[in-house]
């Protein structure tokens, strides 16, 4: 993810909308911020981040600002608990993605990908 976003980008496609604040209106302070950012951040990358130093500060900011949160709620949000993984299952269903199990990437890697080297 690009690190220096204008306000005008930030507002483009960061700004959470009803649909989404749905998803994350339930959650509180560190987890309420934590699954904003993980919610935005995989609709525009296709993927989860790997860790905090991936958000772009400027992107904290504006999500905080718009769930009425300190930025730092991001620093007590636990990426190894329960609730990570809770929140980017609800997120996968959210755009309609499910987990791809280990018992099926190797098949359907060879159905998606039948000519490669």
């Amino acid at each position: 993810m690009k690190r220096v976003w204008e306000l005008e980008d930030l507002i483009d496609y960061f700004t959470i909308v009803p649909t989404e604040m749905k998803l994350i209106e339930n959650k509180a302070g560190a987890n309420r911020l934590g699954c904003a950012v993980f919610l935005k951040f995989f609709q525009i990358e296709g993927k989860f981040p790997n860790n905090r130093s991936e958000i772009p500060k400027p992107v904290i900011d504006y999500l905080a600002k718009q769930l009425f949160l300190s930025p730092e709620a991001i620093e007590n949000y636990d990426w190894n608990g329960r609730a990570i993984k809770y929140h980017r299952a609800e997120i996968r269903e959210f755009f309609g993605f499910r987990e791809c199990r280990p018992r099926f990437r190797n098949s359907r890697c060879k159905n998606l990908f039948p000519l490669t080297v």
